[in-house]
């Protein structure tokens, strides 16, 4: 990890590299297109067989398993892992649902004007897949992150693919009541979920973290299908006054054992808190060969020459994780995905068990919006209902407007309707 001072000789250098991190999104998933779009192409052209093929290589499917995961499987994985972790697991499904069910938007009606009736009413998307990454950890908890929201929503179909799926994994498949789940994974999950093949129907929406890979093939599928966001590897910002050095290079160290690609910040105008920062996060980092092999490629400390001018730059970056010191922070906060406040409240929580999503969106899509929520699974479709005094009220200025722009029809749409309503 290094330090970079924002003013001073070192301006320059430090407004590049942060123009490099504000283009990282689309950076780093155009390196990697080209061989996703291939991938995506065989499956969508040969189904099956070219999904099967891939699978053996580069998912490490056997020839003996079936690419469906069978409920005996699930069952017998949730059978077998330690009573603790069955707890926890079913924590984190209790308040990650309670959070969903805070978030569902209310159906409503309002008459605005005498006679007419608006609103919206609220349905769920009719099948979305849940990407679960399996490579470098089992992730347990994004299964239940995706699927859990889903659920709360109304959704009738939801498929699962995960690549090797721990039993951890499939545990949580069982206890979230999962039941189309396929070991398959990368960009060619991807491509199975939004075109389809002979075993795996097409779903109408893909959603869920995963690898540069993964990023990439949802941005391609999302010409056909929907997404949730580029949700790829991990980013983390800190921006603090007087934090604990220990428990924000704790953090640091923790997000960087994710992928070799995670982003790790911290934003300070404290030289003294960067100094001992820098010296907790090497210490902690040494025993961590993936998040010391991260932090050293990518890892910085921004050294800022006011407080005022961290604020800026942490809006500027909008990371997926962002720690700040105090509540009163929030109100400058901008651009992130998902908050975290003060000494006490280390972003693991958020991965885990907290209840908010830790499907973040990444590559400054947080400029756009924040993490994965029930309303990514449900359509607000809005209603409008008139009387014919309601019609005879607006009716003419609807006719002013279509007027105006030249579309007669519009206009004459309406008149018909109010000669109706005359007789």
């Amino acid at each position: 990890m290094k330090i970079i001072k924002i003013t001073g000789k070192n301006a320059k250098k430090a407004e590049t590299l942060l123009r490099e991190l504000e283009a990282r999104g689309t950076t780093k998933t155009a390196e990697v297109e080209p061989v996703v779009r291939k991938i995506m192409q065989t499956v969508q052209k040969h189904g099956d067989k070219s999904l099967t093929k891939l699978a053996h290589k580069l998912d490490g499917f056997q020839k003996n398993q079936t690419l469906r995961v069978t409920p005996e499987e699930m069952q017998a994985a949730w059978d077998t892992i330690p009573a603790d972790l069955r707890t926890a697991l079913q924590t984190a499904a209790d308040n990650i649902r309670h959070f969903a069910e805070q978030q569902k938007p209310d159906e409503w009606t309002t008459e605005n004007t005498p006679g007419v009736t608006v609103g919206q009413i609220v349905r769920p998307l009719d099948s979305v897949g849940c990407y679960v990454p399996g490579g470098r950890y089992p992730l347990p908890s994004t299964l239940l992150m995706t699927s859990i929201p889903a659920q709360v929503a109304g959704v009738p179909r939801i498929v699962v693919t995960s690549p090797k799926p721990a039993a951890e994994t499939l545990a949580a498949a069982y206890l979230a009541g999962i039941t189309e789940f396929y070991r398959i994974g990368g960009a060619q999950a991807i491509a199975a979920l939004a075109y389809g093949t002979e075993t795996i129907d097409p779903v109408t929406k893909i959603v869920g973290p995963g690898n540069l890979y993964v990023t990439a093939a949802k941005i391609i599928a999302s010409q056909i299908c929907g997404i949730d966001m580029p949700a790829g590897p991990t980013e983390i910002t800190v921006t603090s006054e007087t934090g604990d050095p220990a428990g924000i290079a704790a953090d640091l160290v923790a997000q960087a054992e994710h992928d070799p690609e995670t982003l790790a910040i911290f934003i300070t105008a404290n030289e003294e808190l960067a100094n001992q920062v820098l010296k907790e996060t090497k210490t902690q980092a040494k025993a961590n060969k993936l998040a010391h092999a991260s932090l050293k490629a990518r890892g910085t400390i921004f050294l800022c020459g006011s407080v005022e001018e961290t604020h800026t730059l942490t809006n500027r970056l909008a990371p997926e994780h962002l720690t700040v010191d105090t509540t009163e922070d929030l109100a400058w906060v901008a651009n992130a995905g998902s908050v975290f406040v003060g000494n006490y409240s280390p972003q693991s929580m958020g991965d885990y068990i907290s209840g908010p999503n830790h499907v973040l969106p990444t590559g400054r899509t947080g400029r756009i919006r924040g993490g994965l929520a029930v309303t990514d699974f449900l359509k607000i479709i809005t209603v409008q209902n008139y009387t014919a005094q309601g019609l005879q009220t607006l009716g003419p200025q609807a006719i002013a407007l279509a007027t105006a722009e030249g579309l007669t029809a519009h206009a004459e749409s309406v008149r018909v309707r109010m000669k109706a309503g005359n007789r």
